[in-house]
């Protein structure tokens, strides 16, 4: 079950970013692996991560939990580096438009573009919209999303996060659970590093998110961001609660270090 899921604003985006980028800037470069087999998963053995995004995981279910775990860590963790390497990308070229007296056709369609996407009117809006979590809280909520990569919508989905989809028209995967105005669908995405910019982007534009952007703007710390997380369930403090708990039981602060091996930033 391999449907496109690329939303419009998005690819323009990505289009614009390859118009627009620096000569001087270096671009990264990314492997995609579709799993046929849990062995094509590149373990992680330290902080310099290779940048591969993965998609149609199965199998976690069938080995050790300790081996599913380290598997999914290594899958996911990738992908959140991607994520995160496009969006300072992102803040890199604004500060530049800030600092510029004139700008080009390519200049403003980008700016215009990216107003767009982050649901802001100016420039010291969107910068500060242009946030990321540590990675430790990535993978936590990740962890928690897909029950460990076992869930339905993980697997035939590639969603990693349980994003929900409101569009007839993009690719979608019908839920179990009903709700009063009929069945819950969630997003298809083509691969990880997908489903991890939306991740982001709905943090950083919903409403329920807003103190979790102001919290950002004064911390990295991870257990003064956490609370900030309670409206992405309706358990609310007892979601934050699990939430710290994975993290703490499984050491995933430990990755908050990790980036993306620069061996594979290349110039254009």
């Amino acid at each position: 079950m391999r449907k496109k899921y690329f939303p419009l604003l998005l690819l323009s985006y990505f289009v614009l970013l390859m118009v627009n980028c620096d000569k001087h800037r270096k671009i990264l470069r990314v492997s995609h692996i579709h799993v046929d087999s849990l062995s094509q998963i590149i373990l992680i053995e330290d902080s310099l991560v290779k940048p591969v995004t993965y998609s149609q995981i199965h199998g976690l279910a069938n080995v050790p939990v300790t081996e599913a775990k380290r598997i999914f860590i290594s899958a996911l963790l990738p992908a959140i580096l991607i994520a995160k390497h496009h969006i300072k990308e992102n803040q890199v070229q604004l500060h530049e438009l800030s600092n510029k007296k004139k700008w080009t056709t390519e200049d403003s369609a980008f700016y215009h573009l990216m107003k767009q996407v982050y649901k802001v009117s100016d420039l010291e809006s969107l910068l500060s919209r242009l946030t990321t979590l540590p990675n430790s809280i990535v993978l936590g909520q990740a962890a928690l999303e897909s029950g460990w990569g076992q869930s339905r919508f993980f697997r035939e989905a590639n969603n990693i996060f349980g994003m929900w989809s409101y569009n007839e028209k993009e690719p979608r995967l019908r839920a179990s659970l009903k709700r009063e105005n009929g069945h819950i669908h969630v997003r298809v995405y083509d691969d990880f590093s997908q489903s991890v910019d939306d991740y982001f982007k709905t943090l950083a534009t919903a409403r329920a998110y807003r103190s979790l952007r102001e919290a950002l703007q004064e911390t990295s710390e991870v257990d003064k961001l956490i609370p900030h997380l309670k409206y992405y369930s309706e358990r609310r403090m007892e979601y934050v609660n699990q939430l710290k708990k994975v993290i703490d039981q499984n050491n995933l602060t430990q990755y908050d270090h990790y980036r993306i091996d620069p061996e594979y930033l290349v110039a254009p």
